[in-house]
């Protein structure tokens, strides 16, 4: 097989792929010969990634509304890979915070998930949804962390249940990703880089692209109902107690 045309005569689906992860993920799978679908509540957004693309085609797609979702799935040819992507941004009221993460973050992938997959057990496709290093430790924002746990749990039982139909679902948990989010913070993300990350710098939405490729070609085959960190070590190694540890 050649590797660098892992996708070629697969259709995949990117939710929230008008830019950051989603857009870099839509010019990964692209390259490597998807024929991908440029979904994106902002349909301009959506029609600028699609056009450096080739065989790319923009959708407009609300994961909050479930009529929006039913329609654009319904009118889909084969799909094999769809890519969880799409969140809603923080909100200022907490109560409005809530509802929006979990019927955006949580159901949207919910929903998406489930008009896709028959789709997907005709042609034995794959899931892919990005999560975050929020749903394993303590980084803030309450609403979004649950609905970003609650997101690993989904994987692992939709992973269950997909199996049988050949169907793969796994999910990617991304520490700090330097997007357009970050705009305006570069020195946030500098110190970060230096202070928290063992690697040394923030990730970046290639980095991420990579690993939904893996999870999403045929060189997983054999992987499912797995979450896989891209945190560039975060995680794994505690900044803050070396630090205290070695200076004393």
């Amino acid at each position: 097989m050649d590797l660098t045309r892992r996708f070629e005569g697969r259709t995949a689906l990117i939710t929230g792929a008008g830019s950051g992860i989603g857009a870099a993920t839509a010019r990964r799978l692209a390259a490597e010969g998807a024929r991908v679908l440029v979904t994106d509540v902002d349909e301009e957004s959506a029609r600028e990634v699609a056009s450096a693309l080739p065989e790319a085609r923009p959708l407009h797609l609300d994961i909050t509304d479930r009529e929006s979702i039913d329609r654009t799935f319904r009118e889909l040819p084969a799909l094999h890979v769809l890519v969880n992507n799409a969140l809603v941004p923080f909100a200022e009221d907490p109560d409005e915070n809530w509802h929006r993460q979990l019927d955006g973050t949580l159901l949207g992938a919910v929903h998406c998930s489930r008009a896709a997959l028959p789709h997907l057990t005709a042609t034995g496709g794959a899931i892919v949804t990005i999560g975050s290093v929020n749903a394993e430790a303590s980084f803030g924002d309450h609403a979004y962390s649950a609905a970003k746990a609650a997101l690993g749990s989904f994987t692992r039982t939709l992973a269950a249940e997909a199996a049988p139909h050949g169907v793969r679902v796994n999910q990617i948990n991304p520490g700090t990703i330097a997007t357009p989010a970050w705009s305006g913070k570069e020195k946030g993300l500098a110190a970060l880089a230096a202070r928290a990350y063992p690697l040394g710098r923030v990730g970046t939405p290639d980095d991420i692209a990579a690993a939904v490729a893996f999870l999403a070609s045929p060189d997983a085959a054999w992987i499912t109902g797995t979450t896989l960190r891209v945190d560039g070590g975060l995680l794994a190694v505690n900044r803050h107690f070396r630090e205290i540890l070695d200076g004393d």
